[in-house]
C-alpha cells in the first residue's frame, strides 16, 4: 500500500505543472538577464580553477593555434553534478567546441572518434546491466536508488600521437545525488587507459596540461613526471571557454583548493557500513588529520599556484579587546598579472582535557588582481571566541590557557607564525548543554604537536574581560500568531504537511513549471514557491499549456538514463514517469543560469564572487516567480566518497559558512527571494541516506559539523533551513529535539522556516533489516520542524490523530503553522 501511496505521490506530481504568469519567455532569442549573468560569471570563472602544477610552458603564445585533445572530457565535458544540482541551461559548449570557436585547429579527430564508439557501447553495456538487475519486488525503490545513473570512465585504449607540440588530455568524472563514489578505477582512481595516454604525453609532448574537469578529488599518484596539472572543476555554462581562456592567457587561474588531495590510502576517514557511519576522526577532519599526523600528501588545502609569483610579507599584528588584526602586504614579483589569497590560521594550545588539531583556518582574503611589482594591502580580523574549542565535560566552548599561535601563508602546508596570542587563564565563552547521546567509541586524539621556533614572534595578551560569558536559555517559548490559534486543527496540519491543495492527499500544482515544490496555497494566498539548487534555479527548460489549460513539463522527474534502466515490460507501469508531449503543442521555454558548482565557487576564495553568484540567482527567482531557492548546501567534505560533495563547499566549516553566508546576501537582496541552507546536518554519505547513522561525538558535531552552518546563519541570516535525510547518533536528524530545537532554536537563535527534505525518498531504503525507523511528522513537528515536505494524506492524518489523543500539542503544532504561515504572507504582492 505504501508503494501504492508513493506511485500516486509522484504520479500527480510529475504530470501537473503550471507556470509563473507574465514571467516565461516563448522566444529563442538570448535574453538580456543572460547576457548579463553569463558576463559576470565570465569574469570571475577562472578564479575557480586551480593550478596544482606549473613550468612555465603556460600559457601559450598567441600563435600557437594546433591542439591535440585527449581524454573523455573532451566531448564529453561536465558543467555540474546530477541530480538536484544539475541546471538545464540554454546551451553548453563541449571543450572540443570551444577550442574551435576560438580558431584552434584540433589535430586528434581520429582519436576522439574512436573514443566516442568505446563510450557509447560500454554505456549500452552499462544500462543494459542496470536494466538486466531491476528489482521487480521493489520497482520504485530500484529507481530511487538509481535517482543519479554513473558509468565509470570506461577502459578506452585508443592509439594516441605519442609526440607533438602541443596536447591537453582532460579528465572528466560526474556525481550526483543518491549515490556515493567508487573507489576504483573510472571514479576515484584514473583508468589505466586514462595513465597511460597521461604519461605518454608528458613525455612526447613539448607543451602538455592534465585538466581535471571533475567535482571532486581523483588520485594523481603516479603522475610525478606530470609538470602541468589544472583542477578546471565543474564551472557551469562555461566551463570550457574558461579552459581555453587559460590555455591561451586571456585568463589566468588564481583558486585554492578547499578539500585535500592527495592518494586514497592517505585519507583517514571511514566510509562506515550500509546503516552506520562512525566519525572515530573527531575533528581530525580533512587538513586538520593530515597537517597534525604530518602526513605528506600531494595537494595540500589551500594549495594553488598562478601563471606569476607572489611574496608576503607582515605589516603589524595587533588585539583589541578579543579581536586580532593582522595587516600585511601581497607583493607580484613574478612576470604576469594574477590574484594571490592569504590564509589565516590558528593553533590552539592543547591541554590533558582537549587536544587540539595543528591549525585550523580562522580567515582569509583575496587580493586585487595585481600586475608585475605591484602591491596590494589585506587586512585579516578574527575574533578569538568564534574559534573557541568545545569542552563537553564541562559543557561550555572554551579558550583553554596557553599559547595561541597565528599563522600566515597561501596553503595549510606553507604558513609561519606571525603572532602569539597569550591567554592567561582560561576562559568560559558560551555554556550550552551537551545535545547528543554517546557516540560509543572514543575519538582520535593527536597528543604530540611539530614544535615552532617563535624567536622574534610578536607576544600579545588576550584581557579576558572583554569575553562575556554566555549562558544559553533552553525555556524560551516561541510566539504563536494570533490568526494562527484561530484556524481549525486540519487547517493549521495542512500549513504543516506540504501537501499543495486542500485535498491532503496533495495535487501538486505548482505555479513554475519543474519546480520542487510548495508550501501549502492557503485559502486565497498565494503560495510561496521553492526551487532546487545549488548550482543556479532548476526548474524546466521547456513546457507547453494543455488542452486543460494548465501547463505542463516536457520533462520527467528522471533523466533518460535512469528511465532507460525501466524493462520494456515495466514500460506501461512506468508510464508516468516518461514525457509525454502532444504533437502540434507550443514550447514555452525558460532558461537559467548554471554558476560553479559548490566546491568549485570555493576554490575562488572570493566572497564577493559568491554574492555575485547569489545575486545572479536571486535576480532569476524574481524572473521566474520564485520565493525559496534550495541551496546553498554546505556539508562537509570529510570522505571524498561522498558523491554529493560536489555540491558542497570545503572539508573546512570556516570557509563554507562564509561562502555559504556571502552567496545567502546575495539571494536575500532580491525582494521575497529567499536561501534554504541545506542539508543540516551530517549528510556526508548518499548510500542508503533516509537510513544511515552520522555517528559522532559532541565535540566533533560542534565544532566541525554545525560551524558553518552557525557562520552562515550568524552572517547572512538565511530565510530557510532544509534538515538533511540521514540519523545523528541513532536518531532522525529531523526528529531530533537536541539538534533542531536545543541548538537550531535556543542557541543559534533561529526562528525561521525550518523544511524536511523531500520524504517521499525514503522509498529509498536499502537497509532490509530495518534497523532505523521511518520518518514520524508528528516527531519532526515536536523537534520544531515546520513543514514536512512534500507531504502526504499519512502524514497529515498522523499529526491529526496525535493532536486528539494529545500526544503532540496544540502548542507545538501552532508553532509550527505560525511559522509557515507567517513565510506566505511575506511572499504575498
Amino acid at each position: 500500500m505504501k508503494f501504492l501511496n508513493i506511485l500516486l505521490l509522484c504520479t500527480i506530481n510529475s504530470i501537473v505543472h503550471a507556470f509563473a504568469e507574465d514571467t516565461s519567455v516563448t522566444e529563442d532569442e538570448i535574453n538580456d538577464y543572460e547576457i548579463e549573468h553569463q558576463s559576470v560569471l565570465d569574469q570571475h570563472l577562472s578564479e575557480c580553477t586551480v593550478l596544482l602544477r606549473k613550468n612555465g610552458d603556460f600559457p601559450i603564445s598567441s600563435s600557437e593555434r594546433k591542439i591535440h585533445l585527449y581524454g573523455g572530457g573532451i566531448r564529453h565535458t561536465v558543467k555540474g553534478g546530477l541530480g538536484s544540482g544539475n541546471i538545464k541551461t540554454r546551451t553548453f559548449d563541449t571543450i572540443e567546441t570551444a577550442f574551435k570557436k576560438e580558431g584552434f585547429e584540433v589535430l586528434s579527430s581520429e582519436y576522439l572518434d574512436a573514443y566516442d564508439d568505446c563510450y557509447e557501447k560500454a554505456h549500452d553495456d552499462f544500462i543494459q546491466g542496470l536494466r538486466d538487475g531491476f528489482d521487480y519486488a521493489n520497482p520504485y525503490g530500484y529507481l530511487i536508488d538509481h535517482f543519479s545513473v554513473i558509468m565509470d570512465e570506461p577502459e578506452c585504449d585508443i592509439p594516441i600521437d605519442e609526440s607533438g607540440d602541443l596536447a591537453v588530455y582532460v579528465v572528466s568524472r560526474i556525481t550526483g545525488e543518491g549515490i556515493d563514489r567508487k573507489v576504483a578505477k573510472g571514479d576515484i582512481f584514473l583508468t589505466d587507459s586514462e595513465k597511460k595516454a597521461i604519461k605518454t604525453l608528458a613525455r612526447g609532448y613539448k607543451k602538455f596540461m592534465l585538466v581535471l574537469n571533475t567535482g571532486g578529488p581523483v588520485d594523481l599518484s603516479g603522475l610525478e613526471e606530470v609538470q602541468n596539472i589544472l583542477v578546471l572543476s565543474q564551472l557551469g555554462f562555461n566551463t570550457s571557454k574558461t579552459l581555453v581562456d587559460l590555455v591561451t592567457g586571456e585568463k589566468y587561474p588564481s583558486g585554492k583548493l578547499t578539500t585535500t588531495w592527495t592518494k586514497y590510502d592517505d585519507y583517514f576517514a571511514n566510509t562506515g557500513n550500509l546503516t552506520d557511519v562512525d566519525y572515530v576522526e573527531g575533528v581530525y577532519v580533512g587538513y586538520r588529520y593530515f597537517d597534525s599526523a604530518d602526513v605528506d600528501v600531494l595537494f595540500p588545502f589551500g594549495h594553488g599556484l598562478s601563471y606569476t609569483e607572489f611574496e608576503n610579507s607582515i605589516k603589524s599584528v595587533k588585539i583589541n579587546g578579543e579581536k586580532v588584526t593582522v595587516d600585511a602586504i601581497v607583493t607580484n614579483v613574478g612576470k604576469a598579472k594574477g590574484k594571490e589569497v592569504l590564509e589565516l590560521y590558528l593553533s590552539k594550545p592543547s591541554t590533558s582535557d582537549l587536544d587540539e588539531p595543528y591549525q585550523e583556518l580562522v580567515n582569509f582574503a583575496k587580493t586585487k588582481e595585481l600586475s608585475p611589482k605591484k602591491k596590494d594591502n589585506v587586512k585579516l580580523e578574527f575574533k578569538l571566541s568564534d574559534f573557541a574549542s568545545y569542552d563537553s565535560k564541562s559543557q561550555a566552548y572554551v579558550l583553554n590557557a596557553g599559547n595561541y599561535i597565528i599563522r600566515i601563508g597561501n596553503s595549510s602546508r606553507n604558513t609561519v607564525p606571525c603572532a602569539v596570542i597569550e591567554v592567561p587563564s582560561k576562559v568560559i565563552v558560551k555554556k550550552v548543554q551537551n545535545q547528543l547521546a554517546d557516540s560509543g567509541f572514543q575519538d582520535l586524539v593527536f597528543k604530540s604537536k611539530k614544535e615552532d621556533d617563535l624567536t622574534g614572534v610578536p607576544v600579545l595578551t588576550l584581557n579576558a574581560k572583554h569575553i562575556k560569558t554566555e549562558t544559553v536559555d533552553y525555556t524560551k517559548k516561541s510566539i504563536i500568531n494570533e490568526e494562527v490559534k484561530g484556524l481549525s486543527v486540519e487547517e493549521k496540519v495542512s500549513l504543516v504537511i506540504g501537501a499543495h491543495s486542500s485535498d491532503p492527499y496533495g495535487s501538486y500544482v505548482y505555479s513554475v513549471a519543474g519546480v520542487a515544490g510548495e508550501f501549502y496555497k492557503f485559502r486565497d494566498l498565494k503560495p510561496a514557491v521553492l526551487s532546487d539548487g545549488p548550482a543556479g534555479i532548476n526548474i524546466a527548460k521547456d513546457y507547453y499549456i494543455g488542452e486543460d489549460g494548465l501547463p505542463h513539463s516536457t520533462e520527467g522527474m528522471f533523466g533518460s538514463d535512469t528511465l532507460d534502466i525501466v524493462p520494456l515490460e515495466m514500460r506501461d507501469a512506468f508510464s508516468f514517469l516518461f514525457p509525454f508531449v502532444p504533437e502540434g503543442v507550443t514550447y514555452i521555454h525558460q532558461y537559467t543560469t548554471a554558476i560553479p558548482i559548490g566546491t568549485a565557487l570555493a576554490q575562488s576564495w572570493n566572497v564577493n564572487f559568491a554574492k555575485k553568484c547569489g545575486d545572479i540567482v536571486g535576480d532569476e527567482m524574481n524572473i521566474f516567480g520564485i520565493n525559496f531557492w534550495l541551496a546553498p548546501a554546505l556539508n562537509i567534505h570529510r570522505t571524498i566518497v561522498n558523491g554529493r560533495n560536489f555540491e558542497y563547499y570545503s572539508e573546512d566549516p570556516y570557509i563554507s559558512g562564509m561562502m555559504a553566508a556571502s552567496i545567502t546576501k546575495g539571494v536575500q537582496g532580491h525582494e521575497k527571494a529567499y536561501v534554504t541552507l541545506k542539508h543540516f546536518l551530517g549528510n556526508n554519505k548518499e548510500t542508503n541516506r533516509s537510513f544511515n547513522s552520522s555517528n559522532m561525538s559532541e565535540r566533533a558535531f560542534r565544532e566541525v559539523y554545525l560551524r558553518g552552518f552557525e557562520i552562515a546563519i550568524k552572517n547572512g541570516k538565511p530565510g530557510g533551513i532544509m534538515s538533511s535525510y540521514n540519523l545523528v547518533n541513532g536518531i532522525h536528524v529531523n526528529e531530533h529535539v537536541g539538534i533542531m530545537t536545543n541548538v537550531l532554536r535556543k542557541e543559534l537563535e533561529y526562528n525561521e522556516v525550518v523544511m524536511t527534505d523531500w520524504l517521499f525518498a525514503n522509498m529509498a531504503n536499502t537497509d532490509t533489516e530495518g534497523k532505523y525507523p521511518q520518518y514520524s511528522a508528528v516527531n519532526i513537528i515536536k523537534a520544531s520542524g515546520d513543514v514536512v515536505m512534500q507531504g502526504n494524506k499519512d502524514f497529515f492524518d498522523e499529526v491529526v490523530a496525535a493532536i486528539e489523543d494529545n500526544t503532540l500539542s496544540m502548542e507545538e503544532l501552532e508553532a509550527s503553522a505560525t511559522r509557515i504561515y507567517e513565510v506566505i504572507l511575506k511572499v504575498q504582492n
